[in-house]
C-alpha cells in the first residue's frame, strides 16, 4: 500500500472516531486560544486528521489520492527511493504550516475552531501543478477540465479575498498558505521545476 492510502485510511479512522467521540474532537481541533494559552502546540497537526463531516472528509481525502500518488514519485525520483518518508513530512508541515496564520490571527479567540486536511492537500496539489501544470483538474465531476496553471492561479487568488473577506467557516487562510507551501517547498528542492512551468504553459493554446 502507497503512504499516500495510508494517510488517507489514518485520516478517514481518525475523523469517523471524532464524529463518535466528543472529547476526541475537542482535544484534536485547531483551537488557536487553546495552543496559545495552555501549550497545546500539536493540535496545529492533529486538527489535520479531523473532518466537518462526509462530504469534507470526501472531497479532500479524493483531492489526496488523485495527486498524492504523484508527488510520492516524484519524491522517490529526487530522494534516492526515500519517498514515502519526505512525503509523509511534506504532508505535515504542510499542515503545521498553513495553520499557523489562523492561529495568529484567532488566538485572543476562544470561540474560533478550524479542522480539515484542506492546508496538507493544497500543498500536494500545486506541488503537481507545478510539474504538469497542463494536466486538467475537474471541479466536482464537471466534464469540462481547468488546466492547473490556471486553477491555481484562480484558487489561491480566490482563497486570497476570501480570508481577506473574513465570512463564512471555512479557512480560506490553510487553503493558501498551504498552496503557497506546496509550491515554494518544491522549488527549493527541485529548482529546474520552475522553468519546465513555464516553458511548458508557454506552449499552451486555448484552441
Amino acid at each position: 500500500m502507497s503512504i499516500t492510502l495510508i494517510i488517507i485510511v489514518v485520516t478517514v479512522i481518525i475523523s469517523v472516531a471524532a464524529w463518535n467521540n466528543y472529547n476526541l474532537m475537542n482535544q484534536w481541533i485547531m483551537n488557536p486560544y487553546q495552543v496559545a494559552s495552555r501549550g497545546q502546540y500539536y493540535r496545529l497537526i492533529t486538527s489535520g486528521f479531523l473532518h466537518a463531516d462526509w462530504g469534507h472528509l470526501f472531497f479532500n481525502m479524493l483531492s489526496l489520492y488523485f495527486f498524492g500518488g504523484f508527488i510520492e514519485q516524484v519524491f522517490t525520483m529526487l530522494f534516492e527511493g526515500n519517498g514515502a518518508p519526505y512525503l509523509i513530512g511534506f504532508y505535515l508541515v504542510a499542515i503545521l504550516v498553513s495553520d499557523i496564520p489562523s492561529f495568529l490571527k484567532h488566538r485572543n479567540d476562544p470561540g474560533y475552531n478550524s479542522l480539515g486536511a484542506s492546508g496538507g492537500v493544497s500543498a500536494v496539489i500545486f506541488a503537481a501543478i507545478l510539474f504538469r501544470p497542463l494536466t486538467p483538474i475537474y471541479l466536482y465531476f464537471i466534464p469540462i477540465g481547468i488546466p492547473g496553471f490556471i486553477f491555481g492561479a484562480l484558487y489561491l487568488a480566490y482563497s486570497y479575498y476570501e480570508s481577506r473577506r473574513g465570512a463564512g467557516n471555512v479557512n480560506h487562510d490553510a487553503h493558501f498558505y498551504g498552496a503557497l507551501f506546496g509550491v515554494v517547498f518544491m522549488i527549493i528542492v527541485y529548482p529546474a521545476v520552475l522553468p519546465s512551468f513555464f516553458e511548458q504553459i508557454a506552449g499552451w493554446r486555448l484552441f
